[in-house]
């Protein structure tokens, strides 16, 4: 809902413009980061049940500032603290944003690693698709009334915090034996980040400039690809039982790159949507096997810091390469961003291999010795 109702009230409400509406959705992807970082700590060192609490109330609390004040200040806190950024994730609380590290901690957490894949999986299937819904229900109710309903429907799932077994980690602040393996995964998720900002936030003026195609066959089009990018999650946990965490990422982001790269090049309508659909979808679908082996290969303390690392490495770079790709866009250079995101995400798939071969291969080999033994078990 929220995703519809911002840029409504900036634009059509408050007669505010596109400008403003920019550093908004800067202010908000910069308190993504921060408060992404910062919870992930709090829930490492502290307690992962009160980080959590925490970054439920953001949502709640940054739609009730927007529904008793829309002075510019007071929009900027709140799109700090709600994640309301155009950065390609939802906006924050409970489904993403700055809750998005501590809350895939806390999934962790609770899950056995040989199913951990399926919940990540299954999760953001269903945040996906309930994001589809609010987004079409906020036709119904004035930007105003949305952020009232957002605040209530956020607040509501609070409590169902307090009911969660979740184990009470004490990590430290300066001990991160798993320092290395973060760093690897921060590297890879810069790249993953700047290839975002090169190429997502101009898919649609892509269309629009290069081929003038009008806004509701643009919006036709765009309902399809969200919807197969939200179905071809459901496929993470086969495709970590087939290939494993680094051939999943290949295959999949492989082939999407690939596609990309022709699309400028090879300037059909029709091959143009083909590739289109397909983007999301191929880029996404093994994100959960990446979650759940990212929380493998670190220690359970410190999971909310990794996961708040490679979030905030991704944000920034993909705040450089919207940056760069508006410039390009700007100047007519349509083509360039498309290559540059071929050569990023190809680096990108190399870095995978160098960095977390072995330790793929290490897993996959501990996954299925675990399934031995529960053939095994059941068959006494």
């Amino acid at each position: 809902m929220l995703m519809i109702a911002f840029p409504y009230l900036i634009l059509r409400v408050l007669h505010q413009g596109a400008m403003r509406l920019g550093l908004l959705y800067a202010c908000g992807a910069l308190g993504t980061a921060v408060l992404g970082l910062l919870l992930g700590m709090l829930g490492d060192i502290w307690s992962r049940r009160f980080a959590l609490l925490a970054a439920g109330a953001l949502l709640p609390l940054s739609s009730l500032i927007i529904c008793l004040s829309h002075r510019t200040v007071w929009l900027a806190v709140a799109a700090w603290l709600g994640g309301f950024s155009a950065t390609g994730s939802l906006a924050g609380g409970g489904i993403g944003g700055p809750a998005a590290p501590v809350q895939s901690a806390a999934i962790a957490d609770i899950t056995a690693a040989a199913k951990r894949t399926f919940y990540y999986s299954f999760f953001s299937f269903i945040s996906g698709i309930f994001g589809a819904l609010g987004a079409l229900l906020a036709r119904l109710w004035t930007p105003t009334e949305a952020f009232w309903l957002a605040t209530f429907i956020s607040a509501a799932g609070l409590p169902a915090v307090l009911g969660l077994g979740l184990p009470e980690l004490r990590g430290r602040l300066r001990h991160l034996p798993s320092r290395s393996v973060i760093g690897k995964f921060s590297v890879t998720g810069t790249l993953n980040g700047l290839s975002q900002g090169l190429l997502v936030p101009f898919l649609v003026p892509f269309f629009v400039l290069v081929y003038a195609l009008p806004r509701p066959r643009m919006a036709f089009y765009g309902f399809l690809a969200g919807t197969l990018a939200s179905v071809a999650l459901l496929t993470a946990p086969v495709l970590d039982r087939r290939l494993g965490f680094v051939r999943s990422i290949a295959w999949t982001r492989g082939i999407g790159t690939a596609l990309v790269v022709l699309m400028p090049l090879v300037r059909v309508l029709p091959v143009s949507l083909f590739i289109y659909v397909l983007t999301p979808a191929l880029r996404i679908a093994a994100l959960p096997v990446q979650q759940a082996a990212l929380t493998e290969m670190v220690r359970p303390e410190e999971r909310g810091r990794a996961l708040a690392a490679n979030q905030v490495a991704r944000l920034l770079a993909s705040a450089a390469g919207i940056g760069l790709s508006g410039w390009l866009f700007g100047a007519s250079r349509f083509t360039l961003p498309f290559l540059l995101y071929g050569v990023t995400m190809g680096t990108n798939v190399v870095l995978y291999f160098r960095f977390f071969g072995r330790a793929d291969q290490a897993r996959r080999a501990r996954r299925v010795q675990h399934e031995i033994q529960h053939v095994r078990g059941n068959g006494e």
